[in-house]
């Protein structure tokens, strides 16, 4: 399968936190796509883009917090996350690099 333009789309990065370290251990990494996306369009974006085998997909929305800039309110964009499991064997490095 071929990487298309409208993959790059659908996965904006991969996301480097404590809890997604810990997500590695269970053969998952964790990205953040487009929030209009929906479970089989990140599977076929992860496979295309990365040439490995998706399990399963689990997505999560985070609310944008409301904050004060200069005394007015502003609320932050939603997240949506994508925790996708790969199979055995298959694995994606997404490591910073430090």
């Amino acid at each position: 399968m071929s990487a298309k333009p409208e993959h790059y789309d659908v996965i904006r990065k991969p996301i480097i936190t404590e809890k997604a370290t810990m997500a590695s251990d269970a053969n998952a990494v964790v990205f953040e796509v487009a929030i209009d996306s929906n479970k089989p369009q990140i599977k076929e974006a992860v496979e295309a883009l990365f040439g490995v085998k998706v399990k399963a997909v689990n997505t999560t929305i985070t609310k944008g917090k409301v904050k004060r800039f200069r005394g007015r309110l502003g609320t932050r964009k939603d997240v949506k996350k994508a925790y996708v499991t790969l199979e055995d064997g298959n694995a994606i490095d997404v490591s910073t690099g430090l």
